[in-house]
């Protein structure tokens, strides 16, 4: 597999090296599952911060609310929610 050398402080290094040793992983792989990890928190900060500021905005928070409801109806399959899976 190619790889790529990136540079990274000692306190890095140290807690790269421990946490590849508690979970009995590769290096590599405790720094893709950080990456990823990140990278999904990322995601959701930024739709949090979206959603937030189309709350602020009466006409868009409204629309929506519409879309959401045009939704729900979607789930009329005659199951009880309780017996859903």
């Amino acid at each position: 597999m190619p790889g790529a050398t990136v540079r990274i402080s000692e306190n890095s290094r140290d807690l790269l090296r421990e946490l590849s040793r508690r979970t009995d992983s590769t290096m590599q792989d405790v720094i893709a599952k950080a990456l990823d990890a990140y990278q999904k928190r990322l995601f959701w900060a930024q739709a949090e911060q979206e959603f937030r500021a189309m709350r602020e905005d009466k006409d868009a928070w409204d629309a929506e609310l519409a879309e959401r409801e045009a939704w729900d109806t979607t789930l009329n399959d005659g199951l009880d929610s309780e017996n859903a899976p």
